[in-house]
């Protein structure tokens, strides 16, 4: 053999043992929570090539007079954009402006929402010196772009009364595959189901003639979600008490819209090993794949206060039969990559 053949060799050699010691490079994840502050009820959606989380600010209601939203390309990077919407451009809220819902329809960004967070006579939250959350309710606003910012788009709430005794909160929007949008609401242990018109002004009633559909699924506490998957209906919500670590998130299956959603178990719980309080969620589907991200709010440990929740995207992953497996909560959290 030959000097230079002997030096090809030794080079060979090396290449192979340092590539097999080598590590494999370590995928860059959002780490959780994925955003700073104190935020809640967070909405996730994606419009276009960007993912965005629109979420609750978590303070005392008094405070709670806008609303910041978050965008990212990559699920790593989160840029802030402040005050969006807020009670200076919504003249009937006042307060506990919660739990955005946005949809994108012919170029316009419709953002629904929930303020002052109605009570009515004989609740154990109604105050009659307390003029503010005698009224308000789920309103909308209105944006040429993702970011705002946004302007009142009726002048009013869309609800401002207690139907099926749902109180109006927690708005979920979702457009079908038949191009009808619904909207999913409801807090205190009732969830209603209305169609929405053309122009986002009012309601189309169901064949019974009625407007207010009554679809509550069992141990239903707030916090509806829904999507679908391979021809079903998932719906979601939140059982147990916001203020602790009771909250979790349960979900039922159906062939329609309308449900009925049997309840089928609890997939997202408090871990006194990451976090508790873990709820109030939406989900992201990864375009073009098959992946899915549950994005939520959960109370870190130890947890000083009431208000004190985080954003968070963990993975929702399925079983074979299609059931929904248990979301592992994490610090890591989650990237583009499988």
């Amino acid at each position: 053999m030959t000097l230079k053949a002997k030096i090809n060799y030794f080079l060979i050699a090396l290449i192979f043992i340092f590539s097999g010691c080598s590590k494999p490079q370590k995928v860059q994840k959002s780490g959780n929570p994925v955003f700073e502050g104190w935020y809640a009820d967070p909405e996730g959606i994606v419009f276009g090539d960007e993912f965005w989380i629109y979420p609750t600010y978590s303070d005392d209601y008094e405070k709670q007079v806008f609303f910041d939203a978050f965008s990212s390309k990559d699920l790593i990077t989160w840029e802030k954009h402040s005050k969006i919407l807020d009670t200076t451009v919504i003249a009937w809220a006042n307060q506990a402006m919660w739990a955005p819902s946005v949809v994108e329809k012919n170029g316009k960004y419709f953002f629904f929402f929930g303020a002052n967070d109605l009570q009515r006579k004989g609740s154990v939250y109604f105050d009659e010196n307390n003029q503010i959350n005698q009224t308000g309710g789920i309103g909308i606003a209105v944006a040429d772009s993702a970011g705002g910012p946004f302007t009142d788009y009726l002048g009013k709430p869309l609800i401002d009364d207690f139907y099926n005794d749902a109180q109006p909160i927690d708005q979920f929007v979702y457009k079908d595959s038949d191009n009808q949008y619904y909207m999913f609401y409801g807090g205190w242990g009732k969830c209603n189901l209305v169609k929405l018109n053309d122009d986002f002004t009012g309601f189309i009633s169901w064949e019974d003639g009625t407007v207010f559909k009554d679809v509550t699924p069992e141990n239903y506490v707030e916090g509806p979600v829904l999507f679908q998957r391979n021809g079903k209906y998932y719906f979601m919500w939140s059982e147990g008490g916001w203020t602790n670590g009771t909250y979790k998130v349960a979900y039922g299956i159906a062939d329609k819209i309308t449900g009925p959603f049997q309840r089928i178990g609890t997939i997202l719980e408090s871990d006194e090993n990451v976090a508790t309080g873990a709820g109030h969620n939406s989900i992201i589907n990864i375009p073009r794949t098959d992946s899915w991200l549950m994005v939520y709010h959960r109370r870190p440990i130890p947890n000083e206060d009431r208000d004190h929740r985080v954003t968070c995207i963990d993975k929702l992953e399925f079983n074979e039969d299609g059931t929904i497996k248990p979301v592992k909560m994490t610090f890591e959290g989650v990237s583009l990559e499988p």
